[in-house]
């Protein structure tokens, strides 16, 4: 073979591997892609509820049996007349044992009545209350890509690199597989 065959196919080789590269990457840098200029997380702050419990001791007030403080009252007005009695005499006494008898059960109705209020027992509770917590969450990006020379702004789901597909002069804002 001759040099100048080797040499003519050797030269050949090499113009269609440059063209075709050339072109190539032509045909990948064309319209078909927009160059992505920034990308920028979007962030919301999401407050989220809980509910937050704990245990705490209480002073509770014991059931009460005689709701109307009538052992009391009764009590009372007993020995307030029997006291009573043991004033004046003849028809004074009756009525000194009369009044002894009722502010006796007046009395002996409200200490049944405070006792019963200072009857009480500790317990063991359960306290809760709903408190907020807040969270950042990302929601897509925020793109800036240049196209034709115009830059551009749009939202994405997703990082698209460094650049975004374009189809009919449009970027494509699904992920290509």
């Amino acid at each position: 073979m001759s040099k100048q065959l080797i040499l003519g196919g050797v030269i050949g080789a090499v113009a269609v591997t440059a063209i075709g590269g050339i072109a190539s990457y032509g045909f990948l840098s064309s319209d078909d892609y927009a160059e992505v200029v920034k990308v920028e997380p979007l962030v919301n702050t999401v407050s989220v509820p809980t509910e937050q419990c704990r245990d705490e001791v209480v002073d509770v007030k014991k059931e009460v049996k005689d709701k109307h403080q009538v052992t009391g009252t009764v009590a009372g007005a007993l020995i307030g007349g029997v006291l009573g009695n043991q004033v004046g005499g003849g028809s004074g006494k009756d009525i000194a044992t009369v009044g002894g008898a009722v502010a006796g059960g007046y009395a002996g109705n409200k200490i049944h009545e405070k006792i019963q209020d200072g009857n009480t027992e500790q317990q063991l509770q359960q306290i809760c209350a709903t408190v907020y917590e807040t969270r950042e969450e990302q929601d897509g990006f925020q793109v800036t890509y240049r196209l034709n020379g115009e830059d551009k702004v749009i939202k994405m789901d997703y990082d698209p690199g460094n650049r975004i597909p374009v189809e009919d002069g449009q970027v494509m804002l699904e992920p290509q597989s």
